[in-house]
């Protein structure tokens, strides 16, 4: 049986040289700043490691980085989603080969599923190409694939049995609660919005996979320990600061205004890669600002 998960897993970017190419010695600097920060393990080559517009080769040699910087001190899930299903088991069976402790994909999204049968069908192949733990990204507001995940849980429960859980990355409350608790708990339902954390962890979510674990995991921490020892004020104020801080990132591109951010956490991971944009000097001086605002320099004590 598949241990499961607690904890903050994060999604890291993938530093880029400033040509482009991936900065492969910044990992292991990025790995040590995020054990360091208390995460418990690492997501990579999803969304917020523009996993998508990595090529292949690009994602084996950072699926293989970031499991050898991280040495088996926290496990390192692996996502291998992408247009090809075909391709996505070659990097769930690579991904084994490295030593990664999961694998995740989210749904094909040029030729989408329109059924939760056919979504199912897609992944299987892709879970099974390895022994490793697959666990579903589910991310609507990315791949236009909306499905009721409760529905795919009883299928993968039959017929794929390498299913380990979800990476739950929308709004519908409903649903998530719905997967929590089919067959008693059986499957880990990981949060995916961090400006929700409290409302997951109180529908019963117990680990999380998000972007802003990067560089306010001590935020998230304290609000965990808050909300577990029944302190729901320290909880709510916490998570009130996440949606503010949030929310300055989203006066740009989300995912580059995040990456930037990475340069004041004493970490830089460079550019992003098209059709990302990279924010400006005098985007990167706003963002700034806006975060001094909300306090982000404050978390922790150690953010400078």
């Amino acid at each position: 049986m598949t241990k499961h998960i607690h904890g903050l897993i994060a999604a890291p970017f993938t530093p880029l040289n400033d040509d482009g190419t991936v900065w492969f010695d910044q990992i292991p600097v990025l790995v040590e700043h995020l054990i360091r920060s208390g995460v418990a393990g690492l997501f990579v080559n999803g969304g917020t490691g523009e996993g998508p517009l990595l090529t292949v080769d690009e994602r084996r040699q950072t699926a293989e980085s970031f499991v050898k910087a991280a040495a088996g001190r926290i496990p390192v899930i692996v996502q291998v989603g992408g247009l090809s299903v075909f391709e996505a088991a070659q990097l769930a069976r690579h991904a084994e080969e490295t030593g990664a402790g999961g694998v995740a994909a989210f749904a094909p999204m040029y030729f989408r599923p329109s059924e939760v049968a056919t979504l199912a069908a897609s992944l299987k192949p892709i879970a099974t190409a390895s022994n490793l733990p697959f666990y579903f990204y589910h991310v609507p507001s990315i791949t236009r694939v909306e499905v009721q995940v409760h529905q795919l849980l009883a299928i993968a429960a039959e017929g794929i049995p390498t299913f380990a859980g979800v990476k739950f990355t929308h709004t519908a409350m409903d649903d998530f609660l719905a997967c929590v608790a089919f067959d008693g708990g059986r499957f880990d339902i990981l949060s995916g919005f961090d400006e929700m954390l409290l409302s997951y962890r109180a529908a019963g979510g117990r680990g999380a996979i998000g972007t802003t674990y990067n560089f306010m995991a001590p935020l998230y921490l304290k609000l965990i320990d808050a909300y577990d020892q029944g302190d729901l004020e320290t909880a709510r104020s916490l998570q009130q600061k996440s949606v503010a801080i949030i929310g300055a990132f989203c006066r740009f591109h989300p995912l580059a205004a995040m990456k930037a951010t990475m340069n004041w956490v004493g970490v830089p991971c460079g550019p992003n890669r098209l059709p990302i944009p990279t924010l400006t000097a005098e985007e990167r001086d706003t963002l700034k600002s806006n975060l001094e605002e909300r306090g982000f320099f404050d978390i922790d004590g150690r953010l400078s």
